[in-house]
């Protein structure tokens, strides 16, 4: 292991914002203005990030390359909504993070380089109020705010901003891992270049988080992995083809247009294919401004080797279903839509998978297994198979979507390498059979399991403790679920148990509530209601004085730390997507749900009166933590003035830390 570790001082913001669950320090973040990222980052460390070529190290097989050692706690390859949260999570729990990714922006599949909008437990509205919290819908949220007119390059440039304004991040782009040195079972150090810079860096680290989706770093590791289809018989799973097979899902590329107002013409290249009507029977066209998912090919190859086959053969399917709109007089209202953007990078939807000491089936996403004590995210997409030959399979719907009634848990066990000491994963790689991977594989879903192995990797880096070690200890998985509910990561069934907020033993009362909902409800310990439920969260009707909610207490308490968690409308989708659609469910701007203006107060016993301690106007987050000079006072009280549009204050949580 390497010889510096998480660094105390920067593991607790505020060392007296700690606690401790059987033992074990509970994680702590304290967030800035927008959210969760730190305010006044400093700039990059070029010096590190690319050293002088003449005072640096060289590989003898690579004489012109530079190298450039690099030391952290966590090391995260791969740069998409897994790594991206991943990332975030460790480095705002102390670690110090070196995330590298193979291409020059962050976000995988979601970046302007394919575009493909998140889903996840909220299945397109057909289970609405399952919305992803904690990072990513501290991201979306972001995003709504600050690229309103939904430009994928803004949401790449967010992205870039979150991760390089966080000083416990090194961020390195264009750096594609390809080899691991391992010892005793450990990653003891990554080898990753770029070839744009002329830089090899040589990172070690304590713990390592493969997010590549193609599981790149656990592949150099040696780590155990499968591919393709398991048979029916292998896990019992209904779903699953009588017999195993090497196949598996398509990639896609996408490509949009817009309507140009004046006649566009459209002559296709000479090796696009020729679309007919009757390819196009179970793949209909209704629209054409974002299109189009089911422009999948490839399940039948490898994904990774035959790549470069698979973008010709996409692109020649995009260059003919584009001809077949324009030019086969089936649609004349596209006569004046012009093509404006198409990708060159095919999607993937999967090709490895790592296996953990727990493999996920259909049995465990169904809740037919029970529930699982590490577990630490969830899921909830639909088992979404496609056939193999994509496109090709015209005798076959593009999909197989079997609903899930119920979000379901995902365990810890299933997120850390079964042979590999100290590798973490999430995204498309995670321990599943093919049948589970079809529902685990959205990227709202791998956002949420990067959160975790993020929190997860910073507290065995700092404890010195394996994943392995880490699950086998009932009381640092307890440490670990309560950080994750602390930051609003959902786990299904679980709630805010953690003895070091005060909150829980005040008595709440309000300015007045709306039927159904009690101030009450801020200290039940859970953060979410469905749609038209009041049974979790504070509604307080706004009158011209606004509105408040206060905790009181028995005897004084010494307080320094307040988090608040907000309603920002879990009940809609809030994504980025060019499918007009999909942006017909979306809200962009400030969630009106949320509370935008507030301040918060402690009862001054001295003077008898309210005394303001922190004033925020503009809010569009739904988690806000506010750290300030201790006060010791028997009440506190959330003044609200103005929500973002919503006729109630609406207010999920009220957390209290001495």
């Amino acid at each position: 292991m390497p010889e510096k570790r998480v660094n105390r001082r920067n593991f607790f913001r505020d060392a007296a914002n700690a606690g401790a669950l059987a033992g074990y320090t509970l994680l702590v973040r304290v967030d800035g203005a927008r959210g969760g990222e730190s305010s006044g980052a400093p700039r990059p460390d070029f010096q590190q990030i690319a050293p002088p070529a003449d005072h640096a190290a060289r590989l003898a097989a690579e004489p012109n390359m530079t190298v450039a050692d690099l030391a952290c706690d966590v090391m995260v390859a791969g740069g998409g909504m897994a790594g991206v949260c991943a990332a975030l999570a460790a480095a705002r729990h102390g670690a110090r993070v070196v995330l590298a990714q193979d291409r020059s922006r962050l976000g995988g599949n979601a970046s302007s380089e394919v575009r493909m909008h998140i889903v996840g437990a909220d299945c397109h509205n057909g289970r609405p109020g399952w919305r992803e919290g904690g990072i990513l819908e501290e991201l979306r949220l972001e995003n709504a705010v600050r690229n309103p007119h939904g430009a994928w390059e803004l949401w790449d440039l967010m992205l870039y901003d979150k991760v390089v304004s966080e000083p416990n991040i090194t961020l390195l782009l264009d750096a594609t891992v390809y080899a691991a040195k391992v010892g005793d079972g450990c990653i003891r150090e990554v080898l990753a270049r770029c070839d744009r810079t002329e830089h090899i860096y040589r990172i070690r680290a304590a713990q390592y988080a493969d997010c590549t989706g193609d599981s790149r770093l656990g592949l150099e590791a040696g780590a155990l992995f499968r591919t393709g289809h398991e048979s029916r018989a292998a896990f019992d799973e209904p779903l699953a083809p009588e017999t195993e097979g090497p196949e598996t899902l398509g990639s896609s590329i996408l490509f949009t247009s817009k309507d140009y107002g004046h006649p566009v013409p459209f002559t296709p290249p000479p090796w696009a294919r020729k679309i007919t009507k009757e390819q196009l029977r179970h793949r209909g066209i209704r629209s054409w401004e974002y299109g189009y998912w089911w422009i999948e090919w490839g399940g039948m190859i490898d994904a990774i080797r035959d790549d470069a086959r698979i973008r010709f053969e996409l692109l020649s399917i995009v260059m003919g279903v584009w001809d077949y709109i324009k030019n086969s007089g089936a649609f004349p209202e596209s006569a004046t839509w012009g093509m404006d953007w198409v990708g060159m990078i095919p999607g993937r939807r999967s090709s490895r998978r790592l296996i953990g000491p727990y493999l996920l089936t259909q049995q465990d996403l169904m809740g037919l297994n029970g529930e699982f004590e590490d577990a630490v995210a969830i899921g909830g997409w639909s088992f979404d198979d496609h056939p193999p030959g994509g496109f090709d399979a015209t005798e076959k719907p593009p999909c197989r979507q079997i609903h899930i009634e119920e979000p379901y848990n995902i365990p810890l066990r299933a997120l850390f390498s079964a042979n590999v000491k100290n590798l973490f994963m999430a995204g498309r790689n995670i321990s599943a059979s093919h049948v589970a991977f079809t529902s685990l594989r959205v990227m709202g879903t791998c956002a949420v399991e990067g959160q975790a192995i993020g929190t997860a990797a910073a507290l065995c880096a700092r404890e010195e403790k394996t994943p392995e070690a880490l699950v086998a200890d009932s009381g640092a998985v307890a440490a670990l679920r309560q950080a994750l509910l602390r930051d609003d990561q959902t786990i299904k069934g679980a709630k805010n148990e953690d003895p070091n907020d005060l909150a829980r033993r005040a008595r709440a009362s309000a300015s007045g509530e709306v039927k159904g909902s009690r101030a009450a409800h801020v200290l039940d310990g859970f953060v979410r209601d469905m749609p038209g439920e009041w049974e979790h969260r504070w509604g307080g009707p706004m009158t011209p004085e606004g509105a408040w909610i206060a905790l009181e207490w028995d005897a004084p308490q010494t307080i320094s730390h307040v988090q608040i968690c907000f309603d920002s409308g879990f009940s809609r989708e809030l994504t980025l997507s060019e499918n007009q659609w999909v942006r017909t469910r979306i809200t962009t701007g400030p969630q009106p749900e949320t509370v935008r203006d507030y301040a918060l107060q402690y009862w001054d016993d001295n003077h008898g009166d309210w005394k303001t301690i922190v004033e925020i106007a503009g809010n569009y987050q739904r988690l806000r933590r506010h750290h300030f000079p201790a006060v010791e006072t028997k009440k506190l009280r959330l003044q609200i003035t103005a929500t973002n549009g919503d006729p109630e204050a609406r207010v999920y949580e009220i957390r209290c830390y001495a």
